[in-house]
């Protein structure tokens, strides 16, 4: 007997546009069923046998097949979505017959509603899918740059490549695109991913990408809301606090929510792990027993009255990620999932972590915890089931289906990711983005003859490769190239390189790496020290160009991530560029590029101008 969201399917595989809600409503679920439908879980490690291991050895066993125990958890509870990283993906091929197990998993629910499968492809810094796989572009900063002279020609068509993308391996939800308005130069998690610091650029290129996403049948989810654009904390490691009084608020951290929700309805809005006092000083006691203010996450003010309410936002809501620092020093996890459902969240974003049968256990305590907090009146009946309907009609407006001719689907993927077309527009982005802040007598570009000795530096030695051979390929003069990585290099023999050299290309890429760039709480676990690993390398690049300066030597700096190191570093350039970016994407041991590299090379031998524009004020350079 087909169930109501399967003859929801078929109607709509057959052209039929009836609203799924108009044959099936949240009120007719279980209250077991509208709850599985709130909870999006991560599947990315599974050990199928429980251990006793400590917590340094935690199931690293990376799911690239769907287990068995993992499939019945979907079918079991009605789960309503999962989120991919990139351990779930080795190849085109295996994400989709992936994404189609889970699929299939959801249909033989009681429900047999179809999946949200969720990923954080922002393009950029952000991007789970390999980069020699997936078109994973320069990033939002650098479309930032891009628009004094492309407007929002990169924004929408970035978007829409992703999108292409993404729906060809059977993924419907991105989370993206980051709206935050980047205020704070120390800011260790937005930075880049900010299109810039001026709320209406950021409304402007953050409502073309909900357009570019959506119009090609992929859910967007802006984020992180009311804001993560002025902190000096990571919530993947801390809980940050936001002292903006609210007409600051309403003027630099709502405004691009505010347009895009008025304009486009977007089908996601995920929550901030952030304390925001002036809009909500309520306060919560700790699991070690501190008294805390209420973070976004869990602050009916901040969601249910400001954003339902004040906004007028009648999407669906979604958490950030529960596993982080932000929510799980505070929290046990399923007072933290009761906590976000009374706030009026819709969505928990990966819950509980599920790694091994022994979790399966806490999925299913968590699941009777809510309900319990529903029979007691804690959870409001009737808000759960607007809730689950919420995200039912999500479903149904974006035509999301269990069915999949998986051998079909494939092929098609085959030809999508990664194509000539997607890729052009990637490298025309790169370029577009690349930003002349200084160029002192004449520096750039840069004068090369046969045999010119040019010295370059780099945070490593993969960086180095890629400008180089970038370098090479666009002139065709025989050049005499040396390397000093910031990892680590022999002071003499750089000295040595330094004074010899006719030119010297020092880059710069700050700040460190975030954990939500590297995949998330996980990989902050397997090496709690990556966040310090590379705190040397500044003070050694300013002695660098120090000695550089002393030589006498044309120096061209490149700030290579957030354009904020030129402050630092380029007094003692004579030629500052910025690239927002350093993907590096084809690296086969023999060659090492991406498109920024690229870009950058293209511009400093002249073979085409730099037209970006700093996004973000750089103190001493565009702040006068």
């Amino acid at each position: 007997m087909l169930n109501k969201f399967a003859i929801s399917s078929i109607l709509f595989g057959l052209g039929c546009l009836l609203p799924m809600k108009s044959t099936f409503a949240a009120t007719n679920l279980t209250l077991e069923q509208q709850l599985g439908q709130k909870l999006m879980l991560d599947f990315r490690y599974y050990c199928e046998q429980d251990s006793e291991n400590t917590p340094e050895q935690k199931c690293r066993n990376a799911v690239t097949e769907l287990p068995a125990d993992l499939a019945k958890v979907i079918t079991k509870h009605n789960i309503g979505g999962v989120i991919l990283f990139a351990e779930n993906i080795d190849n085109i091929a295996q994400i989709v017959k992936l994404n189609n197990a889970m699929q299939q998993a959801a249909a033989k629910s009681s429900l047999g509603a179809p999946l949200f499968i969720s990923i954080d492809q922002e393009g950029g810094r952000v991007a789970r899918i390999p980069r020699d796989i997936a078109t994973s572009f320069t990033g939002n900063m650098s479309i930032g740059a891009s628009y004094a002279v492309h407007g929002t020609k990169f924004a929408t068509q970035s978007a829409q490549v992703i999108a292409d993308e993404l729906k060809a391996i059977g993924v419907n939800v991105n989370y993206a695109p980051t709206i935050d308005v980047n205020m704070n130069p120390d800011n260790p998690v937005i930075n880049v991913r900010s299109y810039g610091e001026d709320p209406t650029l950021v409304s402007i290129l953050g409502g073309a990408q909900v357009a570019g996403f959506e119009g090609n049948g992929v859910i967007t989810s802006l984020k992180h809301f009311p804001g993560h654009g002025d902190t000096n904390v990571d919530s993947h490691t801390g809980l940050p606090k936001v002292m903006h009084d609210k007409e600051t608020i309403w003027e630099k951290d709502l405004p691009p929510f505010q347009t895009i929700i008025k304009n486009q309805n977007p089908g996601m809005i995920m929550t901030a792990h952030i304390q925001y006092p002036a809009l909500d000083s309520s306060t919560f006691v700790s699991k070690d027993g501190k008294t805390m203010i209420k973070p976004a996450t869990m602050s009916h003010k901040i969601i249910s009255e400001l954003l339902r309410d004040d906004m007028g936002y009648q999407g669906v809501v979604i958490t950030d990620a529960l596993d982080m620092a932000g929510i799980s020093h505070f929290f046990e996890p399923i007072e933290a999932v009761v906590n976000t459902f009374a706030a009026g969240v819709d969505i928990a974003l990966m819950p509980i972590e599920i790694r091994s049968p022994k979790d399966l256990v806490v999925l299913d305590k968590l699941i009777s915890r809510l309900v319990s907090e529903v029979e007691k009146g804690n959870l409001q009946a009737d808000e759960v089931a607007i809730s689950a309907q919420r995200i039912i009609n999500l479903k149904s407006k974006f035509k999301l289906t269990t069915e999949l001719n998986e051998s079909l689907a494939m092929q098609k993927a085959q030809l999508i990711l990664g194509d000539d077309n997607h890729r052009k527009v990637e490298a025309e982005l790169a370029l577009a983005a690349i930003t002349q802040v200084k160029n002192d007598q004449h520096t750039l570009p840069i004068k090369l003859t046969a045999n010119s000795k040019v010295h370059i530096i780099m945070p490593d030695t993969r960086k180095c490769l890629a400008l180089q051979q970038a370098i090479a390929e666009n002139t065709q003069q025989p050049l005499v190239f040396s390397c000093t990585s910031l990892q680590g290099f022999e002071p003499t023999a750089t000295l040595k390189a330094i004074n010899e050299a006719d030119i010297i290309i020092a880059g710069n890429a700050s700040p460190d790496q975030s954990a939500v760039e590297i995949g998330g709480m996980d990989d902050l676990a397997d090496n709690p020290a990556f966040a310090i690993a590379k705190s040397a390398q500044g003070p050694t690049l300013e002695k660098l160009l120090q000695q550089a300066l002393h030589a006498d030597k044309k120096t061209v700096f490149v700030s290579l991530r957030a354009p904020y190191d030129i402050a630092t570093f380029g007094q003692y350039a004579d030629a500052i560029l910025a690239t927002y970016a350093y993907n590096i994407d084809v690296d086969n041991n023999v060659k090492v590029a991406g498109p920024a590299f690229t870009a950058l090379a293209k511009v400093l031998v002249g073979k085409k101008p730099a037209q970006g524009t700093l996004p973000v004020t750089v103190s001493g350079i565009n702040n006068n």
